[in-house]
């Protein structure tokens, strides 16, 4: 296996980048059957898209939605919808292997019977514990690592699962690092969210799942009379893969007028942000964060040509920022944990304070533009602390 790939020295990260080009950039569509596979999982239910006019006065903006993914699957965060579809992808390779099945398999609960695995990852909580809610439900096992910094309440929820959780004391790619090591054992499968030169596939199918959540906005936002679609996502980023699966769905419709996208990363991990300054990928050295989650220091290779073409901007933004947002989410009804307020923080810190009326203008907003914010994680998922030390 592929070694995944090293930390370097921080490099300063301005708060904000835009680029002008981005809107006009194309790739190809998700596959097809995505939407389809998750709709016949026993869990499945679009999640809410609210509209939040408290927020719309203040941002001065047409609409504010905010997509709320605080229950995905039975679970507190986006995470489950890349988990089970590669998990599935995964399985379904190995089993055809072994066995060359004749009957189709449709969904993750239809996988034939095969000799159980461990199935490996690193995570900053939410997607360590959808692999290990997935490896649970398909009795396979799972082997978790976590850096240090993670909530305590986050720890509990994976070996809830049953899955075996190791404690890193570094940062998430150390995390990152040492799953992969203990994938190359026999009988173990590396379901990692983030890419490397020589470990992309699973990662990918990771990104496929993700885009049933942008198929469900669609969907929403026609309902509620808004057909020509957002003006602005804003999307927390870790390792960018979410945000590679919403570059992909809005950047591969050529004939669909194309929305600004705005990536939003925690001051003490914004290595997307630097990547996105420098013009190549870098990796940075993390700090304490309450957005543990997005708590990433290397973009992930498959994630970053889309980033690196596709966004609109990208801004960095402090836990007193992301705190005051989560707050003002709650009072209008929305759990969400400091991953998934950290969109809100990230749209307030480019609509306000000196500056404001030239990056409007970058991103084409005006007094009737509609917003999306991408809210990850529910407070179940993330608690609003101070981060661990």
């Amino acid at each position: 296996m592929a070694e995944p790939p090293s930390s370097s020295s921080a490099l300063p990260a301005p708060p904000w980048t835009v680029r002008p080009a981005a809107r006009a950039w194309r790739c190809a569509p998700t596959p097809g059957g995505i939407r389809d596979f998750h709709a016949a999982l026993p869990d499945y239910a679009p999640t809410p898209l609210t509209r939040l006019p408290g927020l719309e006065a203040e941002s001065t903006v047409g609409r504010v939605y905010v997509k709320d993914e605080s229950c995905r699957l039975g679970l507190p965060a986006f995470k489950a919808l890349g988990a089970s579809w590669a998990i599935h992808r995964a399985l379904t390779e190995r089993t055809a292997a072994a066995t060359a099945p004749t009957v189709p398999i449709t969904s993750v609960t239809s996988v034939p019977p095969i000799s159980p695995v461990t199935l490996v990852t690193a995570t900053d909580g939410n997607h360590g514990r959808a692999v290990a809610r997935m490896a649970r439900l398909l009795g396979q096992r799972a082997h978790v690592f976590v850096p240090r910094g993670v909530h305590p309440q986050a720890l509990a929820a994976i070996v809830a699962e049953r899955a075996t959780v190791t404690e890193v004391q570094g940062p998430y790619d150390e995390a990152v690092r040492r799953a992969a090591e203990e994938a190359a054992e026999p009988f173990a499968i590396l379901v990692q969210d983030t890419a490397w030169p020589g470990y992309e596939r699973i990662p990918g199918w990771i990104v496929e799942g993700y885009s049933t959540l942008c198929a469900e906005i669609d969907e929403q936002l026609r309902a509620d009379g808004v057909g020509e679609g957002p003006d602005l996502v804003s999307i927390p980023v870790g390792v960018g893969s979410l945000a590679q699966a919403v570059v992909t769905h809005y950047r591969s419709r050529p004939a669909v007028r194309a929305p600004a996208l705005l990536s939003v990363e925690p001051q003490t991990a914004a290595c997307v942000l630097t990547s996105l300054i420098h013009g190549t990928p870098v990796s940075v050295t993390t700090g304490d964060t309450i957005m543990a989650g997005l708590n990433c220091g290397t973009p992930s290779s498959i994630a970053w040509p889309y980033l690196n073409h596709g966004l609109d901007a990208a801004v960095a933004v402090s836990d007193a920022d992301t705190a005051r947002a989560a707050a003002r989410l709650a009072a209008l009804g929305v759990s969400a944990g400091p991953c998934g307020a950290a969109a809100l923080a990230g749209l307030r810190a480019i609509l306000t304070g000196p500056g404001a009326d030239a990056r409007r203008t970058a991103l084409g907003l005006d007094t009737d533009s509609v917003i999306v914010l991408l809210n990850t994680e529910g407070t179940a998922a993330n608690p609003l602390t101070e981060p661990r030390r």
